[in-house]
């Protein structure tokens, strides 16, 4: 009976190291496949959320103009109040006035308009796919560009 056990446990065998290296690299070339996906689509998502807060400054822009009849002179004057005589009891923006990349909203006033825009990825003017300028109100079809 001894000689069985022994005889047992000499013929089991493991994973020899090749073959734990052999299983590593098929999952580190999985992962490196799928990463590069994932982060395509975080990508996309936050320019969709940055169109989306664009849009709602957009729209307490517009509230603030219909209130005060002139735009703010800067991002934060949706959130305090400044010289206007006719401001709500609250802040017409209670969001972040920060891009989803962490960076400010571009804002400027050109006469009885306004351009507000995100400098993208980057942060810095210019680029392409998702380091391109996001500019509010133009043209969406770029987006899809910035999108592949």
């Amino acid at each position: 009976m001894k000689n069985s056990i022994t005889n047992v446990a000499k013929n089991r065998k493991g994973f020899t190291l090749v073959e734990i290296m052999i299983v590593l690299a098929i999952l580190g070339s999985i992962f490196a496949l799928l990463a590069g996906r994932f982060a395509g689509a975080r990508d996309k998502a936050k320019v969709k959320e940055a169109n989306i807060q664009m849009g709602q400054i957009s729209n307490s822009l517009a509230n603030y103009n219909l209130d005060c009849n002139k735009y703010p002179a800067a991002l934060d004057g949706l959130k305090k109040a400044d010289d206007c005589k006719n401001w709500g009891p609250n802040a017409y923006y209670q969001g972040k006035l920060e891009d989803p990349w962490g960076k400010p909203y571009q804002y400027e006033i050109s006469g009885a308009e306004f351009v507000l825009k995100s400098l993208g990825k980057d942060g810095k003017e210019g680029g392409s796919g998702f380091d391109k300028d996001l500019v509010w109100g133009e043209d969406e079809s770029s987006e899809g560009a910035a999108a592949n």
